[in-house]
């Protein structure tokens, strides 16, 4: 496996290369404060010396979690992130979409969510998609590497084609809006950018069947280079909302994963799926309409 996960990376970024131009360097060179608001006691939240990483912690007091002061409504939205490492069970760390500052009743979201585990278990990775407040669209993954041990790249490219989710490049999940409509499909309302840490030891690992450890808190994962580069959102409307299709993020190219994102998205669905909601007929004995789009096309 290793050894296919070092090709599948090498190709998918070259091929993600040649669609993607440069980040305006507006969006990277930005300080901390220039881009997020945070919602946690200092000592929760720690930088680097030189301010480019980003340290959240959870303790029994409480969690940790930052926001951008801007919202989006399309593009192409990544996080560098080291996930918590020894035995994290219980313990979400996460990095997600969603379009109200707090759990709203009718809000749209996207989640990567970090599951924690007992020392020596693998780590799992949750997806979800929300629309105006109704979840249960949730895929888990198991991942080629052990995300405690080194940042890795995880990406939204969100357009009204299709919501793509990727890890290091390569693609875990697609979520189509093609053929026919997708009544399910998150593309009305404009999206804050989150990261958090925070306690659900009531479901997170094994369904809750391990518990947070506080005596090994304070638990810490850590984020380093946010690139948004996307449509910010001003009201009433901005007006990037009515040419999208001149970015990048919302071309021909990025409509549909490329024939070589087709081979690594097909290895993934065989070596790293663990759970699809589109396969649990025993929760949804009527599939939900979008697990009837092809993401291959």
């Amino acid at each position: 496996m290793e050894t296919r996960a070092c090709l599948v990376i090498l190709v998918t970024a070259i091929v993600v290369a040649i669609f993607r131009p440069p980040v305006a360097a507006a969006e990277t060179n930005a300080s901390f404060g220039d881009v997020f608001s945070k919602s946690c006691p200092d000592n929760d939240f720690k930088t680097s010396q030189d301010g480019k990483i980003w340290d959240i912690s959870l303790n029994q007091q409480g969690g940790c979690g930052f926001m951008t002061k801007e919202r989006y409504r399309f593009g192409w939205f990544s996080m560098r992130i080291k996930a918590v490492g020894g035995d994290s069970a219980g313990v979400v760390t996460t990095y997600f979409m969603c379009s109200e500052n707090a759990a709203g009743p009718e809000r749209d979201e996207v989640d990567i969510e970090f599951l924690g585990n007992r020392t020596g278990q693998p780590y799992l990775v949750q997806t979800n998609v929300y629309k105006n407040g109704t979840g249960g669209r949730e895929m888990r993954h198991v991942l080629w590497f052990d995300p405690t041990h080194d940042f890795h790249t995880y990406s939204f490219l969100w357009n009204n084609h299709q919501l793509v989710i990727f890890v290091d490049k390569v693609p875990i999940r697609v979520y189509k809006n093609a053929n026919y409509t997708n009544n399910f499909f998150p593309n009305e309302k404009p999206m804050y950018l989150f990261s958090s840490i925070w306690d659900a030891d009531d479901w997170a690992t094994r369904g809750g069947a391990d518990k947070t450890d506080w005596s090994k808190s304070p638990f810490v994962s850590s984020y380093t280079d946010f690139t948004a580069d996307g449509c910010r959102w001003e009201d009433p409307f901005p007006a990037c909302v009515s040419n999208t299709a001149d970015n990048w993020w919302d071309q021909y190219d990025t409509w549909h994963l490329s024939e070589d994102q087709k081979k690594d998205y097909a290895w993934v669905q065989r070596n790293l799926v663990v759970y699809d909601y589109c396969k649990d007929t025993k929760r949804y004995t009527t599939l939900p309409e979008e697990c009837w789009i092809s993401p291959w096309e």
